[in-house]
């Protein structure tokens, strides 16, 4: 996962991998993989809306 991936970006992959996830019929290795991807993509993401917020409040 790169740094200058947007976070519009990065919610789409994880979209993606829950829809994958949520079909059941995937394997029991491409799940813990997908799981963990899907957690660290989470983590960016909370990451960026953080930054974000940081941001907005330096603003006001």
């Amino acid at each position: 996962m790169e740094n200058n991936v947007s976070f519009e970006e990065n919610m789409k992959k994880l979209a993606d991998i829950v829809a994958e996830l949520e079909k059941g019929d995937v394997p029991l290795e491409k799940t813990v993989e997908l799981y963990g991807e899907g957690v660290k993509l989470s983590a960016v993401c909370k990451n960026q809306l953080d930054n974000a917020k940081i941001k907005i409040t330096e603003v006001k």
